[in-house]
């Protein structure tokens, strides 16, 4: 959808529907509900012929962002081009760095059960902050739906109406965007229906944990490598709530880190006080970081 060109108008007008056409489902052979589903992601690579990738960030209005509001956030895209482990950019000159290239979502697919209880919490949610910009949350839309099997009609329309968005993470995994899944990374996802019908898409070549760009990662075409194995009764063995993530050992290294901390205050804001509210002071250690880093790319 993004093309490799600099104008940005094709992020501010993207068509949201449209997001994270995954790769799946996949049926793993002897996979039940209640089983473990342990995925090893062995390797994740760019298409050779497609060696670049797009960072974007997005309007108010369509996607928003962690700090949409904060910035009034207008369309920007910075395009990179991949070199091996390196990425550079024409749009952000004298910057190169290592690359951690993972998936942002993967997961299992939900019990009948399990995405009415989604679809009812999150239009909930959608219904208590029906003025909010950008939305908390999208329900299910036919508009966009992308469903890559040859499937009775009847079928193709519910799944479309209903099939939950994939947006956010859930209890099977799904849009975990966690930056160093990378190769050597292993999760545990619990398993709903009979031969889990596992998914992964929406690859990076590298990303800021969380993603609180909405499109912060360096989105990228490729392929990733999996090897499957089940772990029998391995959600009450683990108690497995949510998925398990054991991230890659491999990891660029940098010689020196700065570290922001953030408070329970909204200093940046109206000086609020907060009662341990973990969001704010995460939010609040990210600006501190935007805000130095606003500085010192400024400085002679």
């Amino acid at each position: 959808m993004i093309p490799g060109f600099a104008d940005a108008d094709d992020v501010r007008d993207v068509d949201l529907h449209k997001v994270h056409n995954l790769s799946g489902p996949i049926g793993v052979e002897g996979a039940e509900p209640g089983d473990c589903l342990v995925v090893e992601i062995l390797d994740v690579n760019y298409f050779e012929k497609m060696p670049w990738g797009f960072t974007g960030i997005f309007e108010l209005e369509n996607g928003g962002g962690l700090f949409a509001t904060e910035f009034n956030s207008h369309a920007a895209k910075a395009i990179w081009d991949m070199e091996g482990i390196y990425a550079t950019s024409r749009h952000i000159p004298g910057v190169r760095f290592a690359g951690i290239t993972h998936p942002g979502i993967i997961g299992t697919a939900p019990s009948a059960e399990l995405l009415a209880k989604w679809n009812e919490r999150e239009t909930g949610l959608i219904a208590q902050h029906a003025d909010s910009v950008p939305p908390v949350a999208y329900a299910p839309d036919p508009q966009g739906a992308y469903i890559g099997q040859d499937l009775p009609e009847e079928l193709r329309a519910q799944i479309a109406s209903e099939g939950a968005r994939t947006i956010p993470g859930r209890e099977h995994g799904g849009n975990c965007d966690i930056k160093n899944l990378s190769k050597g990374s292993r999760v545990y996802l619990p398993v709903f229906v009979p031969g889990a019908n596992f998914s992964v898409g929406d690859l990076h070549f590298s990303q800021g944990d969380g993603e609180m760009a909405f499109c912060g990662a360096i989105e990228m075409a490729g392929i990733v490598t999996l090897r499957t194995s089940i772990i029998k009764g391995g959600v009450e063995k683990f108690e497995l709530m949510n998925p398990i993530f054991l991230p890659s050992p491999v990891d660029p290294k940098y010689a020196q880190q700065v570290v922001f901390e953030g408070i329970s205050v909204d200093v940046h804001g109206d000086g609020k006080q907060y009662n341990m509210d973990a969001t704010v002071a995460y939010k609040q250690a990210a600006l501190n970081a935007i805000t130095y880093l606003g500085k010192v790319s400024q400085s002679p």
